[in-house]
C-alpha cells in the first residue's frame, strides 16, 4: 500500500536546555525531515506549560520554518481556534500561503491547548453573541475558501491576501464528535491516537467520518492518524527510550472533557473549572522497536483501517536519539512508495 509519513513536533524543552535551543531542535528536525522525504512537518500550540514545550504560536514558527526549508509542507497541529477570530486566522495563513504557495497546512484543533488560566487570558474580552467553536470552524472554512454566502453579515469580505493556492485545511480531533464535524464540513480529518488511545473511540470516529462525509463540491474524505512512535537500532534500545507517560482525560460534570499529559495537569484543570470532575487514565499506544518492527506495526495498523498517511510524534528525552528515531523511521519506510 502507498504510505505518506509526516511529523508533528511539539518543540519540547529538554532538561538543562532553553526554549531557544528547543526551537533550534525543531528547525534542525524540519530540515532533516525534508531531506529524509517526510511529507509534512507540523508544529503545535500549547499554553501555560512552564518549561515543558516552547510552541505557543504555531503561525510565527511556521513562517520561520518555511523560510528555512524548500519543499516540505509546513503547518499547524494545530491552531486552537476557540481563542481566535476565524478571519484573523485565515489572514495569517493566507499570508503564509502567499509567501510559500502550495506548502502551507492549516490544522485546527478544538481543545484549549492549556489550563483554565491561559484560556481565560486568551479569551479575555470575548462577549455575548460570540460564535461557538463549531461555528468558528465553519466560518474559517468560508474565509479560506473565499466563499462567504450572500446572506452572511459580512458578505463580500475577503481574507486578504488571496494566495495562489489556499492553505490546506485539516480538522484535528480524538473523538466521534470531531470526526462528524470534519465529515459535515467536508474536511480532512486528523485523529490524534497519541492523545486518545481508545480503540473503540478510534473505530467509531473512522466509521462516522467516512459514513457521514459531505462530498459536495467534489470533496473527498482524507483520514490522517497521529501516532506515537520510537525507533532505535534494536527493540531493546527503543524500549529503554520510553518514558513514563499517561493520557489523562478530565470529564467535567457539565459534559465537557479535555485530554492532558499528566495526572497533575488534569487535577489542576478540574480544580480550576469549579465543577465536579472525574479522571480517566489511559496508557498511550507507543509503536516502538527496531526499524523493521515499527514498520511492520505501522503498516499493519494502516492496512487495517485504509490509512494512507501517518503523522508521527516522538517524545524521547534526548535530542540526538529523537532525531535518530525519525531518521530510522524514514529509512524503514523508504521501501514503501508514497503517491504525491
Amino acid at each position: 500500500m502507498s504510505m505518506k509519513l509526516s511529523i508533528l513536533d511539539q518543540s519540547p524543552i529538554f532538561k538543562g536546555e532553553t526554549a531557544r535551543e528547543a526551537f533550534g531542535h525543531t528547525l534542525e528536525l524540519a530540515r532533516k525531515a525534508e531531506q529524509w522525504g517526510y511529507h509534512r512537518f507540523w508544529v503545535s500550540e500549547h499554553h501555560d506549560t512552564g518549561s515543558f514545550v516552547a510552541g505557543t504560536s504555531p503561525e510565527v514558527l511556521i513562517s520561520y520554518l518555511l523560510a528555512r526549508t524548500e519543499r516540505i509542507r509546513i503547518g499547524s497541529g494545530g491552531v486552537m481556534l476557540q481563542h481566535y477570530s476565524p478571519l484573523k486566522v485565515a489572514e495569517n495563513f493566507n499570508v503564509l500561503a502567499t509567501l510559500a504557495p502550495g506548502r502551507v497546512d492549516l490544522g485546527v484543533g478544538r481543545a484549549p491547548g492549556g489550563l483554565h488560566r491561559s484560556t481565560k487570558a486568551l479569551q479575555q474580552g470575548f462577549g455575548e453573541g460570540a460564535l461557538s467553536l463549531d461555528e468558528k470552524i465553519a466560518e474559517l472554512k468560508r474565509y479560506v475558501d473565499d466563499a462567504l454566502p450572500d446572506d452572511h453579515p459580512f458578505a463580500g469580505l475577503k481574507a486578504y491576501p488571496v494566495p495562489p493556492a489556499a492553505p490546506e485545511l485539516h480538522l484535528l480531533g480524538g473523538s466521534e464528535s470531531s470526526a462528524e464535524l470534519a465529515a459535515k464540513l467536508g474536511l480532512s480529518y486528523v485523529f490524534a491516537q497519541f492523545i486518545n488511545s481508545s480503540e473503540e473511540t478510534f473505530e467509531k470516529s473512522v466509521r462516522a467520518y467516512y459514513g457521514k462525509f459531505n462530498g459536495e463540491g467534489g470533496a473527498k474524505p482524507r483520514l490522517i492518524v497521529g501516532v506515537y512512535a520510537i525507533v532505535a537500532g534494536t527493540d531493546e534500545e527503543a524500549a529503554s527510550l520510553r518514558t513514563e507517560h499517561k493520557i489523562v482525560k478530565v470529564r467535567l460534570e457539565s459534559g465537557r472533557s479535555v485530554n492532558l499529559g499528566s495526572v497533575e495537569q488534569a487535577e489542576q484543570y478540574g480544580k480550576e473549572s469549579g465543577e465536579p470532575y472525574e479522571l480517566e487514565i489511559q496508557d498511550p499506544i507507543i509503536h516502538h522497536g527496531s526499524p523493521g518492527t515499527v514498520r511492520e506495526k505501522l503498516l499493519a495498523f494502516a492496512s487495517r483501517y485504509g490509512i494512507e498517511e501517518l503523522i508521527v510524534t516522538t517524545m524521547v528525552q534526548d535530542s540526538a536519539k529523537r532525531l535518530r528515531s525519525y531518521e530510522l523511521l524514514a529509512e524503514a519506510f523508504a521501501r514503501v512508495p508514497a503517491e504525491g
